[in-house]
């Protein structure tokens, strides 16, 4: 089974091939590069490897949250891929990943991640299943994670503003941390509708949070 696997959600983008169950080949996308690098980084990889796109068992997109412009390329490259290939996507959500590097935790385990603006984007899960995910400030952190075994961080910021938690802070994750829920899902043919596959942003745009209200009656 072959599969790759795209992440642009963080500072840094990645693209991993896997085969077997394992990861194979990796490449990373320095700083804000991935919008230009992505695909070309995707073809040098797919042919060092002499893999076509119809060999794919799936196409993995890390589909946010984080940056806004990184998001949409991934998303929007795993679409085009899949349709160029008829290969499935399956879209992993960045803080089910991150909440994964707390191995075989007990209970709930929470990650966080800064979405800016002094709020975090949080994430609770029992094993891979999703409980929540939202937007929240720092004190509703707090009580979303009271009954949480474990919190996970990948940012020192982050781990700072919430040491009262006492969170674990592991490395940011990359494409390949996503290997195994695409390994879950493809054995259960849980693949995403490309057409209606969408960024899980966990909040509004610029635009639309300084956009200026309608005045009625004109």
């Amino acid at each position: 089974m072959k599969l790759l696997l795209m992440d642009t959600c963080g500072m840094e983008g990645s693209v991993a091939l896997a085969e077997g169950g394992a990861v194979v080949s990796s490449e990373s996308l320095p700083g804000r590069s991935a919008s230009e690098r992505l695909v070309p980084v995707v073809r040098e990889m797919m042919k060092a490897a002499g893999w076509r796109l119809r060999e794919l068992a799936g196409i993995v997109v890390v589909h946010g949250p984080g940056s806004f412009t990184g998001v949409r390329v991934g998303v929007s490259a795993a679409k085009g891929l899949s349709e160029a290939g008829g290969v499935g996507v399956i879209a992993v959500s960045r803080l089910a990943v991150l909440a994964a590097a707390a191995g075989e935790a007990a209970g709930q385990v929470c990650a966080v991640m800064d979405a800016g603006r002094g709020e975090f984007y949080c994430g609770v899960y029992v094993g891979r299943r999703c409980v929540r995910e939202a937007l929240l400030s720092g004190e509703a952190v707090a009580a979303a994670v009271a009954d949480a075994s474990a919190v996970v961080v990948c940012e020192a910021r982050v781990a700072e503003a919430l040491s009262a938690l006492k969170p674990r802070l592991v490395a940011e994750p990359v494409a390949g941390d996503a290997l195994q829920f695409a390994v879950e899902r493809i054995a259960a043919k849980q693949f995403d509708d490309v057409a209606t596959l969408d960024a899980n942003y966990l909040r509004r745009t610029d635009a639309e949070i300084f956009a200026k209200p309608a005045v009625s009656g004109k």
